[in-house]
């Protein structure tokens, strides 16, 4: 069993991004796994200030909703990912959610992989490339964690679209598939 966080970061309620992210829940918690889904158009999600206090306290200077999440966070094994992509890369709200998780840089985590989920008006998936790399930008600060898997949910524009596409089965598939 695994302890899976997935964090949603459309603020598009019912979007293409949070149905993926949905249909790998239903997987996920199929093949018995503990999971905990955040919503971050529901947090309190303020920016980065770059102070650096985080890493001598061990906690953010804020005292928003991110703060709540990081004991989740550092003890999931497994993180999910679901953005829409904007201009080539991650929705602004899900690079702010990765930067405020600075208090848990140098710390053992239980974190092995993360999976992204991601939706694109756009029909090539290489649009989703800087998608990828913002994230694996991110993975690369921490020690044995690994990007293990991408559902590129490409030309799903109007809400709900994703739905017609491979990759809302895939999503599906690959929640069911971790154990």
């Amino acid at each position: 069993m695994r302890n899976i966080f997935i964090v949603n970061s459309t603020f598009r309620k019912g979007g293409n991004s949070e149905a993926l992210a949905l249909e790998f829940e239903r997987g996920a918690k199929e093949a018995g796994n503990a999971v905990q889904t955040v919503n971050l158009r529901e947090l309190d999600l303020k920016f980065c200030l770059g102070c650096l206090s985080c890493l001598k306290t061990g906690k953010c200077v804020h005292n928003d909703g991110v703060s709540a999440l990081l004991p989740a966070v550092k003890g999931a094994d497994t993180l999910v990912l679901a953005s829409p992509v904007y201009y080539y890369s991650i929705a602004g709200q899900l690079k702010t959610f990765l930067d405020r998780l600075n208090p848990l840089f140098g710390q053992e985590l239980a974190l092995k992989e993360v999976y992204l989920l991601l939706t694109s008006a756009d029909e090539e998936k290489t649009a989703m490339d800087g998608a990828i790399k913002a994230v694996e930008g991110w993975i690369e600060c921490f020690e044995g964690v690994r990007l293990a898997g991408v559902i590129y949910g490409t030309g799903a524009d109007a809400k709900g679209t994703v739905q017609n596409t491979p990759a809302f089965e895939e999503a599906y598939a690959l929640g069911k598939s971790l154990s």
